[in-house]
């Protein structure tokens, strides 16, 4: 069982920065991929990143491409998403969630969710 607990979220101007963490409990954490999701009111939740159990490839929906960068840190069991030049439209909750699919951008295939953090981008 792992247990996901998120944080860094925030409100921020347009074109700036946040780094999202989100931190696992349980000793299984190495042997997961893990995902970043994110809900805007009114939508449904859609996939934003994942990376691989050790890190070595990653996996981006089309609208973050070149602006987030997931990555991990299996010893601080911990994932993270940075967010650069953000924009008004990546306002959403964001979710991490674990997998033992690679490459996956299904959130039916998660199978552990965290409670989300909340990111407010104000153009």
């Amino acid at each position: 069982q792992v247990q996901l607990v998120e944080s860094g979220g925030g409100l921020v101007q347009a074109g700036g920065s946040l780094r999202l963490s989100c931190a696992a409990s349980g000793r299984t954490f190495s042997i997961y991929d893990m995902g970043w999701f994110r809900q805007a009111p009114g939508k449904e939740r859609e996939f934003v990143a994942t990376i691989t159990w050790h890190g070595g490839s990653t996996y981006y929906a089309d609208s973050v491409k070149g602006r987030f960068t997931i990555s991990r840190d299996n010893a601080k069991n911990t994932v993270y998403l940075q967010m650069n030049n953000l924009k008004p439209e990546d306002t959403a909750v964001y979710y991490c969630a674990s997998t033992r699919r690679i490459g996956s951008s299904s959130q039916h295939e998660y199978e552990h969710w965290g409670q989300g953090t909340q990111v407010t981008v104000s153009s």
